[in-house]
């Protein structure tokens, strides 16, 4: 029987074509991923996205972005040597490994951070004819609008630049200081301030300034770089201020605010100083916390109580900034101890949230006459402390409808009970 040679052949073929195919397909997926490598580089070079900064302390870059020059923006050549010139030469030494948890800096010499110096330098340095011609009357209404027991407790003065590079699209703040600052610790008469600074009405950025420990006239110096804004979308757009004070312990404490109203503020002309004097911070704020409704029910058999918050209504601004991002927290106690904590999901920018959100706690004894809950409603904030809007206490020493509500529950156990309460300041 003759031997079959064309398949021996055939067979012989195919490692050689498959070869051939697995060439080309490893040289195609090389090239389409070199082909995407350099459209993904490209878009990122020539895209711009809103609202980039930059946060410069004393020169020296906090948050480095990849910037298409060479050199950080952070204020022109000339504008750079006029300040240099303007101010002593002061010597500093910045380390970013020696910094502590706040962002401070040690103080290698005492008179480097001394606003006295400062003032003595710079005596005519914030009053400029500019500021008075740019700034329109409804910011000098907002600032200058004190009654008369405000007129009497000085919050201090807040000293700031503001500046745009309309080659970079670049929207630049310079907190330089504030001076004669409340103190809010009473037992050394001294304040721990940094300063919140947020782009309203937006409030997509909130960034803020470092600790300054133990002083009241704090010198900053740090400069806020924002990409991505148009010139005319300048002239809509607001800057809030707050002045804090902070506390290792507690919640920290709100010196004052400053708002600025950039409608009629000219920056084509260059750099603009300007200074505001801190105002109370929304004296109309107590006028009303809002309310709350919450439903209760107390199971003997299991010894559980569930707690359901359903919705809030009429809540006030937490500031100048807008709405508020409320969300509760709904602290337990058993003999005035926290003994379980819950909270519900965030919602943003509404003074009326609905939450719809149930918790269920395990009571550690057999009645609820050492039982209380707390309900604490907070307004959401990025990169700081959350501020309380009000609150609510449900037990059987609380007075008004807190205390009403929570002998129901008592006295109709399995019962779901559901009432709107009058929230309190925090």
């Amino acid at each position: 029987m003759a031997p079959i040679t064309t398949s021996r052949v055939e067979f012989d073929e195919i490692p050689t074509v498959v070869g051939i195919f697995s060439a080309f397909g490893l040289v195609f997926t090389v090239s389409l991923f070199a082909w995407i490598c350099c459209q993904r580089r490209s878009a990122k070079s020539n895209k711009t996205p809103p609202y980039k900064f930059v946060h410069v302390l004393k020169g020296v870059d906090i948050y480095p972005e990849n910037l298409s020059s060479k050199k950080k923006f952070g204020g022109d050549d000339k504008s750079e040597a006029k300040r240099k010139a303007a101010l002593p030469n002061l010597p500093l030494h910045l380390d970013l490994e020696k910094r502590d948890l706040n962002g401070n800096f040690p103080k290698a010499n005492p008179k480097a951070g001394s606003s006295s110096d400062l003032e003595a330098a710079t005596p005519k340095l914030f009053t400029t004819e500019t500021e008075k011609e740019a700034v329109s009357p409804e910011s000098l209404k907002s600032s200058t609008s004190l009654t008369s027991e405000e007129k009497q407790e000085k919050l201090g003065t807040l000293f700031l630049s503001l500046e745009y590079n309309f080659e970079k699209k670049a929207f630049v703040v310079n907190i330089k200081e504030a001076q004669g600052l409340p103190a809010m610790d009473e037992q050394s008469m001294t304040s721990d301030p940094y300063i919140k600074m947020t782009i309203l009405p937006e409030k997509k950025h909130k960034v803020k300034t470092r600790v300054l420990r133990k002083t009241l006239d704090p010198v900053f110096d740090e400069t806020f770089t924002f990409y991505g804004l148009p010139y005319p979308h300048i002239q809509e757009l607001s800057l809030h201020f707050t002045v804090l004070s902070f506390d290792r312990f507690s919640r920290d404490d709100v010196i004052g605010e400053v708002l600025i109203p950039l409608s009629g503020i000219e920056l084509s002309d260059g750099k603009m100083l300007m200074t505001r004097e801190i105002i109370k911070r929304n004296a109309k704020k107590s006028s009303g916390r809002g309310e709350l409704l919450v439903s209760l029910c107390y199971q003997s058999t299991t010894n559980t109580l569930t707690v359901v918050v359903l919705k809030a209504r009429h809540l006030p601004k937490s500031d100048v900034s807008g709405l508020s991002d409320p969300y509760v927290k709904v602290n337990l106690y058993h003999a005035k101890k926290r003994i379980s904590k819950k909270k519900t999901h965030v919602k943003k920018c509404t003074p009326n949230a609905v939450f719809n959100e149930l918790f269920v706690f395990d009571i550690p004894c057999e009645s609820l006459e050492e039982i209380s809950v707390e309900f604490l409603v907070l307004d959401s904030e990025r990169g700081s402390r959350n501020e309380v809007i009000g609150r609510l206490v449900l037990g059987a020493t609380a007075e008004g409808s807190g205390g009403g509500h929570w002998k129901e529950i008592c006295d109709f156990p399995r019962r779901q009970i559901a009432k709107w309460h009058m929230l309190c300041d925090g």
